[in-house]
């Protein structure tokens, strides 16, 4: 195991009192516990609280009329009966849909809930990823809404995989912690784009406190590159227990799941 990563799990049991417990990184339900809800409701993050999550994940985009709204796609028609472009929608419109029953008719009449919505659910000792699907316009409102909800800083995490985003949020509120997040691609001679350099790279140019990355692709070595250049490392998303397993040894801060219940009860028990 890397030193680094040893150091940093040594610190976390220290002072737990029982040598039997063991480090089990932040479980973060993946648009609310996707797997059993529909995701990005309401419904989705309590049953993530249910079932034991140290936070939730959800994108947010802006509407029409300037609210910030939970939903995954540029348009709602994957969720909902009808198809409107969310940047082209008011609110008013996008409330009258019904985003549950496609997930089961238990979920009929689940609407589209907005980032004050979601915010008021958040428990204390809990906290909210917040992925920024829109571009730099959001982030006004975004301000306004994190400044009326009466939570912690530390309680609101903000990803998005644009880095103007990061670079912009993290310029005006260096107080909340915000990950840059990246997949990988593979070219033809079977290298990993982007490789940690232009990780790295990016990282310090954004200001940004760590990388968030899709579980495929990448190894420990990759892994270790980032955490000892001083950033945090998160993963999503995974649902195989396995995977867990193998990222909380990598040196993951946090598992993003659609399965928190299930993955938190696999890493307890190993």
């Amino acid at each position: 195991m890397n030193k680094f990563i040893f150091i940093a799990m040594a610190i976390l049991f220290a002072g737990a009192g029982c040598s039997e417990k063991v480090y089990i990184p932040e479980i973060v339900a993946h648009r609310g516990a996707s797997w059993d809800a529909p995701e990005n409701t309401i419904p989705a993050f309590m049953l993530a609280w249910e079932q034991d999550a140290d936070a939730i994940e959800g994108d947010f985009f802006l509407t029409a009329d300037g609210e910030i709204v939970c939903i995954h796609d540029r348009s709602t028609g994957r969720v909902a009966g009808k198809d409107l472009v969310v940047k082209e929608s008011s609110l008013m419109e996008l409330r009258q849909l019904d985003v549950g029953s496609w997930k089961g008719p238990e979920w009929e009449g689940t609407v589209i809930p907005t980032l004050s919505e979601v915010f008021e659910i958040v428990p204390r000792d809990k906290k909210i990823f917040v992925e920024i699907k829109d571009d730099t316009v959001i982030l006004p409102r975004l301000y306004e809404v994190i400044d009326e909800s009466g939570l912690e800083d530390h309680q609101i995490v903000i990803i998005s995989f644009n880095s103007k985003v990061i670079k912009e949020f993290k310029s005006a509120r260096p107080e909340h912690k915000a990950f840059w997040l990246s997949g990988f691609r593979e070219d033809e001679s079977g290298n990993i784009n982007p490789d940690v350099e232009t990780v790295l790279e990016t990282l310090k140019y954004i200001g940004a406190d760590g990388f968030s990355s899709n579980f495929r692709r990448i190894d420990q070595n990759y892994i270790t590159r980032i955490i000892e250049a001083g950033y945090e490392y998160h993963v999503w998303t995974v649902n195989e227990p396995e995977d867990a397993a193998r990222f909380r040894e990598y040196g993951a801060m946090s598992i993003t799941t659609d399965k928190p219940g299930e993955i938190r009860e696999f890493l307890e028990n190993q």
